[in-house]
């Protein structure tokens, strides 16, 4: 069953924004996504959940659990992916990188999804670095689908790429501890 999607955003998307939207979609495997009924556009996500919490114009995407005989469904917010109200210099970058953006959000959403329906096991806290962990890991395999040419080109160099990343972090985390000490 293909999934709907809903435009309910009052600015205009960039080109192709729905085929991109069910390009990283059709890229997941077809029990996580089971049980999502729509994906909607909005402007900014306004949900009476989220009174409370201070970041809530800046949140990207909202994942809407089922509740009694409503399906599961997903809410992305466009305004934040692709801020207006900020100088040119700031719009640029968002405009960019707006499709890599998207397809992380539609995959940490589809992560919080699979996790809550199909992996009953997890904690409270564990979910998290599981949706970080699960995000990163379709963003690395849609990434190398797209840019197959790249992606084989630059193949033997990833292992070695991560272990000098690993240990940048590593040190950076030291430095960060050693600061921290020294106060």
């Amino acid at each position: 069953m293909a999934i709907k999607i809903e435009n309910q955003s009052d600015r205009k998307l960039p080109p192709n924004t729905i085929s991109h939207i069910e390009d990283a979609f059709d890229s997941l495997p077809r029990e996580h996504t089971r049980g999502l009924e729509r994906i909607r556009l909005v402007e900014f996500i306004s949900d009476p959940r989220l009174k409370n919490t201070p970041q809530a114009s800046e949140l990207p995407g909202l994942y809407h659990p089922r509740q009694g005989p409503k399906a599961a469904w997903l809410e992305i917010a466009v305004g934040v992916l692709l801020p207006g109200n900020k100088p040119v210099h700031k719009r640029i970058v968002p405009r960019l990188s707006f499709k890599g953006n998207l397809a992380a959000t539609i995959f940490s959403l589809v992560g919080q999804h699979y996790h809550f329906t199909l992996k009953h096991s997890l904690k409270k806290g564990q979910l998290e670095p599981a949706v970080r962990t699960y995000t990163e890991k379709q963003l690395k395999a849609w990434n190398e689908k797209k840019h197959s040419f790249r992606a084989r080109l630059f193949k033997p160099l990833q292992p070695t790429l991560e272990r000098w990343a690993k240990g940048l972090q590593k040190r950076a985390a030291a430095e960060k501890k050693k600061g921290l000490t020294s106060r």
